[in-house]
């Protein structure tokens, strides 16, 4: 009888075991897949804005304001007409912020992952849902800088 009582406490004890392994490798997909830090359920509006080059931004990318985590980024799209990339945010409808709130492209460390960096204006009104990002700056694309930079010293030498 206490052998059988043995067992069951064994038994028990190993289930809970695995059932708090998976639920540490859920928490870690969700956190590592961007989805952790922007639970379910909170009410958002949705706002738009235009770059020129959003480098390797992603859906699901963070909308950050003073370091925090605001929104997500919703979708990417191309806008055939004006040859810019089209990205909608769902912004946390506990941060509103003015119409001439500014937005760009920034990266988390040197080679980090890409995000959406807001600064707020001083209008009185607030962006409605559905509403655009006018004053936008894309993303710095560290390809591009290092060519420059080849290209001017290249320039600079053959004068010399």
């Amino acid at each position: 009888m206490k052998k059988m009582q043995n067992n069951r406490s064994l038994e028990f004890f190993v289930g809970l075991f695995i059932v708090i392994g998976f639920a540490a490798l859920l928490f870690m997909a969700l956190q590592s897949a961007n989805l952790g830090s922007y639970s379910w359920g909170h009410k958002t509006y949705s706002v738009t804005a235009d770059f020129e080059n959003i480098g390797g931004l992603k859906p699901r990318a963070a909308v950050k304001s003073a370091g925090v985590v605001v929104g997500r980024v919703k979708s990417i799209e191309f806008d055939p007409q004006t040859f810019q990339a089209r990205v909608t945010m769902d912004m946390d409808a506990a941060y509103p912020f003015p119409a001439d709130t500014s937005a760009k492209i920034l990266t988390a460390g040197l080679l980090g992952e890409q995000y959406v960096g807001l600064e707020a204006g001083a209008d009185e009104a607030n962006l409605e849902d559905g509403g655009r990002i006018r004053r936008t700056q894309s993303a710095v694309v560290l390809e591009n800088l290092i060519s420059q930079f080849l290209y001017s010293q290249a320039e600079g030498g053959s004068k010399n």
